[in-house]
């Protein structure tokens, strides 16, 4: 979650509200041309336009230290979105790395088009956006064909149940290349059983997973976002976990034994028994 504070809702010519169906673009009060994108009561994106390098949600920072590391710095990639939403990673990429081709999906039609029109993005950056189901669209990619893989997708405040099972992740580990990363964003809490899960799960699908978050979140006092990272290869681990721990909303990273130790007993989420991501509780944000 971002940050708090007095923030005013963006109204078209008539007054009424600008965002498409559940959704609303609040203005943040703290940075001038910067905007919360809030979908059926969920923040989902902070965008600073003046700045696409500037990330208020320190999941997505965290998911950022991925993509920073992917390539060596200033180096195009190939980059898919799974989960659109405000194109905050996309534009953080398109800024940091510029000449990378970028492609983004998102079932909701409605909200892309008022991103598009409201939060529009640098148009020489290469980022094309379409809507559709995500499971479906990576299922359509060719293999080895992407540097970074970020799977972003919420109805609301949860992750629909298609999007958390060894079927779906065997599809995004064929996409990677061998050198590539997948960046997952979870949302959980308490006893953190859906995140063990998940944990387990892309493991299935991929030899090499690390997990960030912030502490107070994987002790279970409280609900929040945990990534998940992983690769065909070796993950930059130690930096990885450097930038986690430096950041301004110090995170630690679990892998190796600590991940086997967080994910014990726990099996692989298949299609026929996956289900959706935990509700938050009401006064989350």
């Amino acid at each position: 979650m971002g940050r708090r504070g007095t923030r005013e809702s963006e109204r078209d010519g008539d007054g009424e509200p600008a965002g498409a169906p559940g959704t609303e673009l609040l203005a943040d009060a703290d940075r001038s041309d910067s905007w919360f994108l809030v979908v059926e009561g969920t923040p989902q994106s902070h965008v600073d336009l003046a700045d696409p390098s500037y990330l208020d949600f320190s999941y997505m920072r965290r998911i950022a230290h991925a993509a920073d590391l992917v390539a060596p710095a200033g180096e195009p990639v190939d980059a898919l979105h799974l989960g659109a939403g405000a194109l905050t990673l996309a534009r953080y990429v398109a800024h940091t790395r510029p000449g990378s081709r970028q492609r983004a999906v998102d079932v909701d039609a409605p909200l892309v088009e008022m991103v598009r029109r409201r939060l529009p993005w640098d148009r020489r950056a290469q980022l094309r956006v379409g809507i559709g189901d995500a499971r479906e669209w990576i299922a359509a990619r060719h293999a080895d064909s992407a540097d970074l893989i970020v799977s972003d997708v919420f109805a609301g405040a949860r992750t629909p149940a298609r999007l958390t099972s060894v079927e779906y992740y065997t599809e995004t580990a064929r996409v990677l290349r061998p050198g590539g990363l997948l960046a997952v964003n979870i949302g959980d809490g308490h006893s953190l059983e859906h995140t063990r899960a998940q944990a387990a799960t892309v493991r299935a699908a991929l030899p090499y997973v690390a997990l960030t978050a912030e502490p107070g979140i994987l002790r279970g006092r409280r609900f929040g976002n945990l990534v998940l990272v992983a690769g065909h290869r070796p993950l930059p681990s130690e930096e990885l976990g450097h930038r986690a721990h430096r950041d301004p909303a110090m995170a630690r990273m679990l892998e190796g034994e600590d991940l086997d130790r967080f994910t014990s007993g726990r099996a692989p989420v298949r299609d026929a028994d996956a289900v959706d991501s935990p509700a938050p509780p009401d006064d989350v944000f």
